[in-house]
């Protein structure tokens, strides 16, 4: 007798997420997705073409923050529109649960060294080497922080 296995969203959704056993889950919320490792950031065009980038965001009180180039993509979508859209995902970019509606906003450069120490307690001894290497390559004058709130 072969033994059928279920993905694990096969189960889940069987299941459901609040392991009640009750069909359909609870809607995701901001909250939801901030405990992801991996956080699936997509921005969107002029035109309303999203645009996706796996980031690592660290909490900052009901927010998170996020380092990246004052010069990207990202800053320059979001300097056009705030409203973007945050799901769970792996390193790669994979989304691994639904997407719920955000604001983004970027902050002064002086909010650059709060965010660091934020990256840096988040993902311990990698964000702490990742901190020290953007730093090293100009992070506190060539970055800025993104800011991500629920809508």
């Amino acid at each position: 007798m072969r033994r059928q296995i279920h993905e694990p969203a096969t189960v889940l959704a069987r299941v459901g997420e609040d392991g009640t056993g009750r069909f359909g889950a609870m809607p995701v919320t901001f909250a939801d997705v901030a405990k992801s490792e991996y956080i699936l950031l997509t921005t969107f065009t002029k035109d309303g073409r999203p645009k996706p980038t796996a980031i690592w965001a660290a909490p900052h009180g009901d927010r998170l923050v996020v380092i990246t180039q004052e010069t990207s993509w990202k800053v320059k979508r979001i300097r056009n529109t705030s409203h973007v859209t945050i799901a769970p995902c792996d390193r790669t970019g994979n989304v691994k649960g639904e997407a719920v509606d955000a604001t983004a906003a970027i902050l002064d450069k002086s909010a650059n060294g709060a965010t660091y120490d934020a990256i840096g307690k988040r993902y311990g001894v990698v964000g702490k080497a990742f901190n020290v290497f953007s730093k090293l390559r100009g992070g506190m004058k060539n970055n800025v922080t993104i800011e991500l709130a629920a809508i």
